[in-house]
């Protein structure tokens, strides 16, 4: 599951190193004098750039920063509509939000991602942005997603706070929209604490949020930070160079961290294959980031019979059912208090909640041996055996 599970020697080496070679020096700008030459958030910002493609990078404090920072830069404001999916973290409603702009939630489909049909008929004249969201590591249906949008001129924002290290028909995910966004919490495949990352390939979006993410700074090569110039107002959304040194390391050990998943959800899936389960469905299997194996039950009580015996025998679920109150839309009433058509969430996604409702998610770790594996499977075996009795 998370890059968290490999910290070690190496994390711990690159924070000493770092301290050494630049006397300490946690802001990212500045401090010539003693730093040494060491920027260690720029680095980790070109190391990024190449390992996913992407022609620009800004590493921001959190993927929920990463989002508003991206917004920021799209120039969504008051009036404006994003659509979202239904079922994603609530930081992707709370940064459209604070954007200023109206959320708008699309279906999700049995891939539990956004529903493309859903999405071209919540579209408006109002709508600015659209953020799918490839939620439990695997990858939205972009194609249909970047036509719909793209024969609207509507830019795509790319939530893939859930599946950094994920691909889509070859493609990086986060690379494919307008811009894209990555978390690096402490749960997520990739792990400096807390951060995220902007990325874009287009230079003006770039240069709008690095300028938003550090209080409107441009970066003016021909100024001093301390008189640095500004056109555009800004917030502090920076990320430390301690955090960048470990997502150096972190990033160097991300396509071990996707090829273990990927090899152990294959062993998990192989081991109940005799089960017969209705999996969700991907739009690219060899895409996926595979932290999480996800099946459907016929109905909610089956689902939660299922999810209550898997407790029972030691073996935890993955946001659904566990979490789900943070993940689905239906159940945010706290933040809908200025939205009238969002007054009754709970009955407005039926498809979502009933889909969500029956889905149990198994989560996908790193080290994960053959005996782990195989004491999930007979879990789930167990479980199954009594709920179909």
């Amino acid at each position: 599951m998370p890059g968290f599970e490999l910290f070690g020697t190496e994390e711990r080496t690159a924070l000493l190193e770092w301290w050494d070679s630049n006397n300490g020096v946690m802001f990212a700008h500045g401090f010539d004098g003693i730093r040494k030459g060491v920027f260690k958030v720029r680095e980790f910002e070109r190391a990024m750039a190449a390992a996913t493609g992407a022609a620009h990078t800004q590493a921001v404090s959190s993927g929920s920063a990463a989002l508003l920072v991206a917004l920021r830069a799209l120039g969504v404001r008051p009036g404006d509509e994003v659509i979202t999916q239904s079922f994603t973290f609530v930081a992707t409603a709370e940064a459209i939000i604070e954007s200023g702009a109206t959320p708008v939630f699309a279906e999700v489909d049995e891939s539990l991602n956004m529903d493309p049909d859903d999405l071209l008929r919540r579209i408006t004249p109002r709508t600015r942005v659209v953020i799918p969201v490839h939620m439990a590591g695997a990858p939205c249906d972009m194609e249909r997603i970047l036509q719909i949008c793209g024969e609207r001129g509507i830019p795509v924002l790319e939530d893939a706070a859930q599946a950094v290290g994920g691909t889509y028909r070859g493609r990086t995910l986060g690379t494919l929209g307008a811009v894209g966004t990555y978390s690096f919490d402490f749960a997520k495949n990739l792990t400096t604490g807390e951060g995220g990352m902007v990325l874009t390939n287009d230079p003006a979006l770039f240069e709008a949020a690095r300028a938003y993410h550090d209080h409107g700074h441009e970066y003016n090569r021909a100024f001093p930070r301390g008189r640095d110039t500004r056109s555009r107002p800004g917030f502090n959304f920076r990320l430390t160079e301690a955090q960048a040194a470990l997502g150096l390391v972190q990033l160097g050990k991300l396509p071990f961290i996707i090829q273990k998943h990927r090899e152990n959800k294959a062993a998990l899936k192989a081991a109940l294959a005799d089960l017969n389960l209705a999996y969700r469905r991907l739009h690219d299997p060899d895409g996926d980031a595979a932290d999480t194996l996800i099946f459907f039950l016929p109905t909610e009580d089956a689902a939660a019979a299922v999810a209550r015996g898997l407790g029972e025998r030691g073996v935890g679920t993955k946001n659904l059912p566990d979490a789900l109150t943070w993940h689905f839309a239906g159940t945010w009433h706290h933040l809908f208090h200025d939205f009238p058509s969002l007054a009754h969430a709970d009955r407005l996604w039926p498809q979502s909640a009933s889909l969500l409702g029956r889905a149990i998610a198994l989560p996908v770790t790193i080290k994960a041996t053959s005996d782990d594996i195989a004491r999930t499977a007979d879990a789930v075996h167990a479980v199954m055996a009594g709920v179909r009795a």
